[in-house]
C-alpha cells in the first residue's frame, strides 16, 4: 500500500518549506500533526550515549502496522552542507511512509563540521544504524531491512553507508552497540556529492574546488589534503558487495553538479551493483518533482517488501 496521497504531497516539500523555523518550533508543529495521524513518535533517542543533541535520532512507528512481524526501516539523513540542518526538519520525509503502516521511520542528526571534522559525520551515521539493530526487538524493527535516504550532504552520507561496510576507519567507536553491523539494505541518494576530487561543487553558479563547505568538513584545503579528499568520496569505496542505489538528481543543479550522479552510477554499474539514476531535466538542488514519490515508493517496496515492480534509468521532464 502506498502512503496516503495528501501526505505524499508533503514528502519533498516539507523540509524545504520549514527550513527557516527553529527545531523547537518544528517539533511543536510536528506533534500537532502527528496527533492526527496513525503514527507514534519516540523523540531524542541517544544513539551515542553522549547526551549530545546532534547524536540523537527520532523514531516513528505506525500505530496500526499492516502486517504481522518486524517492520522494515526507512532512515532519513538531512542535508545542509555538513554545517547546518537538523533531523527535526526531516520528519515530513518519513512520516508518510510510516502512516501507510508498512514502515518504521527514523530521522538522524549528526555532528556538524563546526563541532567536529570528518570522519565524525559518518561515524555518527553508522552508530545510528547500529542503534537500530540494538533496539530492533524492543521496537519491532527488522534489522535485515534498513533503507537509507539522504539529500545533498545527507546524500553523500547515505552513499557512504551503502559503500563502506567493513571499512574499519569509517566505522568509528561510538555508541553501545559496537558489535552490531552498520550494513544497510538499499540507498536513496538525492543530489549527494560522490567524488570530491572534481571541481563539481558550485558556489554562486561557478564550479569551485575549494568549496567552503568541503573545506570546513575536512578541516583544511582540498588541494592540501588529497588523501582526505579520496577518503571522503563515496566512489572510492565501490565494490560488488555494495547496497543497491537509487540516485535522484536535478540536471540543472547549481550546487552539486549532475555529473556527480553519473560518477557513482558508472562506478556501481561497473562493479555489478544494482543502480538506478533518475535525472530531473529542469531540476535544481531542491528536487520537488511529483513523480519522484512514486519512484521512491517502488524502490522501497522492491528492496524492503519483496515487490516485483522494478525501476529503470530515466529523465523526468519538467512537471506540468
Amino acid at each position: 500500500m502506498r502512503p496516503p496521497t495528501f501526505l505524499l504531497a508533503l514528502l519533498l516539500a516539507i523540509p524545504a518549506a520549514i527550513s527557516a523555523e527553529e527545531p523547537s518550533e518544528i517539533r511543536a508543529r510536528a506533534l500537532a500533526t502527528l496527533a492526527k495521524l496513525p503514527v507514534e513518535a519516540h523523540f531524542d533517542q541517544d544513539y551515542a550515549g553522549s547526551g549530545n543533541p546532534k547524536q540523537m535520532l527520532d523514531l516513528f512507528l505506525p500505530k496500526e502496522p499492516k502486517a504481522d512481524g518486524k517492520l522494515p526501516v526507512l532512515v532519513f539523513i538531512h542535508g545542509g552542507g555538513w554545517t547546518g540542518g537538523d533531523r527535526a526538519k526531516s520528519a515530513g520525509a518519513v512520516v508518510p511512509f510510516v502512516a501507510s503502516g508498512n514502515f518504521a521511520g527514523i530521522t538522524v542528526s549528526y555532528r556538524l563540521s563546526p563541532e567536529a571534522h570528518w570522519p565524525a559525520q559518518i561515524h555518527d551515521c553508522k552508530a545510528a544504524i547500529r542503534w537500530i539493530r540494538g533496539h530492533a526487538e524492543e521496537f519491532g524493527l527488522d534489522p535485515e531491512r534498513i533503507a537509507v535516504w539522504g539529500t545533498s550532504a545527507g546524500g553523500h552520507l547515505v552513499s557512504l553507508l551503502g559503500t563502506t561496510q567493513g571499512i574499519a576507519e569509517l566505522e568509528g567507536e561510538i555508541g553501545p552497540f559496537l558489535a552490531q553491523s552498520s550494513q544497510v539494505t538499499c540507498v536513496i541518494n538525492q543530489c549527494g556529492p560522490q567524488d570530491f576530487s572534481k571541481a563539481l561543487m558550485f558556489s554562486d553558479g561557478k564550479p569551485v574546488v575549494e568549496d567552503p563547505a568541503v573545506v570546513a568538513l575536512i578541516g583544511g584545503s582540498v588541494a592540501g589534503h588529497p588523501d582526505l579528499i579520496k577518503a571522503v568520496s563515496p566512489v572510492t569505496y565501490v565494490t560488488p558487495h555494495d547496497a543497491p542505489f537509487l540516485t535522484l538528481h536535478g540536471m540543472k543543479d547549481q550546487r552539486v553538479d549532475f555529473v556527480q550522479a553519473t560518477i557513482i552510477e558508472t562506478a556501481l554499474e561497473a562493479a555489478g551493483v544494482s543502480s538506478i539514476l533518475i535525472g530531473v531535466a529542469e531540476g535544481g538542488h531542491g528536487l520537488n518533482h511529483p513523480a519522484l514519490k512514486d519512484r521512491i515508493t517502488t524502490f522501497l517496496d522492491r528492496h524492503l517488501r519483496g515487490g516485483s515492480e522494478d525501476l529503470k534509468d530515466e529523465t523526468l521532464a519538467e512537471a506540468p
